[in-house]
Formats: C-alpha cells, sequence, structure tokens
C-alpha cells in the first residue's frame, strides 16, 4: 500500500517538476538575460498582458507542492524503511546447528644465507587470532651458480 502511494506521489512530483521548470522559463526576466533567447514578448502575445502575475502565482503555487510532496515522499519512504528491518533481523539470525569454521593462513617469509624461505601456518579454530609458530621450515634453497 505504502509503496503504491510513493510511486503514484512520485509521479505527481515529477509532473510538478515539468510544470514548475517551464512556468520559470516562460516567465519575462527582469533584466532581459535568458527570456530575451526565447523571445521576450511571447508569453504576452499568447497568454495577453497580464501574465507575468499568474505566471508568478503558479510559480509559488508549484513551488509549495513540490515542497509538500518531496516532504510526505520522504516520510512515506522512512516508513517503508522501517517495515524492512523486521525482515533484515529474521535474515541476520545465524542458523540452528550450523557451524562457522573458518580457517586461517598466515604467510611469513624468513630470510637464511641470503635466500628466502615462505613459511605457511594453517589454523582451523576461530578462537586463535594469533599467528602460530611453523611447524617445520622449509630447507633453503641453494645459491644459484655464477657464470662466467
Amino acid at each position: 500500500m505504502i509503496n503504491l502511494a510513493i510511486y503514484i506521489l512520485l509521479g505527481i512530483n515529477l509532473l510538478v517538476c515539468i510544470l514548475l521548470t517551464l512556468l520559470v522559463l516562460m516567465q519575462k526576466p527582469r533584466s532581459e538575460g535568458l527570456g530575451a533567447a526565447f523571445g521576450g514578448n511571447f508569453t504576452d502575445s499568447i497568454f495577453g498582458a497580464q501574465t507575468s502575475d499568474v505566471l508568478t502565482k503558479g510559480t509559488i503555487w508549484l513551488g509549495g507542492i513540490f515542497m509538500i510532496l518531496t516532504l510526505v515522499l520522504g516520510l512515506l519512504y522512512s516508513h517503508r524503511q522501517a517495515g524492512s528491518t523486521k525482515l533484515q533481523e529474521e535474515l541476520s539470525k545465524p542458523v540452528a546447528g550450523a557451524k562457522t569454521a573458518a580457517t586461517t593462513i598466515t604467510n611469513t617469509v624468513t630470510l637464511t644465507n641470503g635466500s628466502i624461505v615462505p613459511n605457511t601456518v594453517s589454523t582451523n579454530s576461530p578462537s586463535s587470532s594469533a599467528p602460530q609458530a611453523p611447524a617445520k621450515q622449509a630447507d633453503p634453497a641453494p645459491a644459484p651458480a655464477k657464470h662466467e
């Protein structure tokens, strides 16, 4: 129900935005700035000589309607989000009986006699967060032969 109201009000708000933009563009500017490019007397010839009062009042009314619709849409969106938190809580609950075991692999490197020796430690318990000492270090690689 809230989603339907949001979509209807959003459509009305979009229509108000378009009308408000057109009304602002049709008004005669005080300094003949951008309005002169569209024909300064265009609105006077279509709507009559008193168009500036009508356009000003229409701009004020549409601006007020736009503000009210935007506030109402903000409230409806916040109520829609508050309703979805119950679903998010249900989805975030842990599954009963499922065990979460994490495997931690720690890679370290030891420099011995000019060669690099990798050390890898693997743990399966989630409670041990500190890396353990390696069980066995790999034999160092022989030094490369020098070619002359």
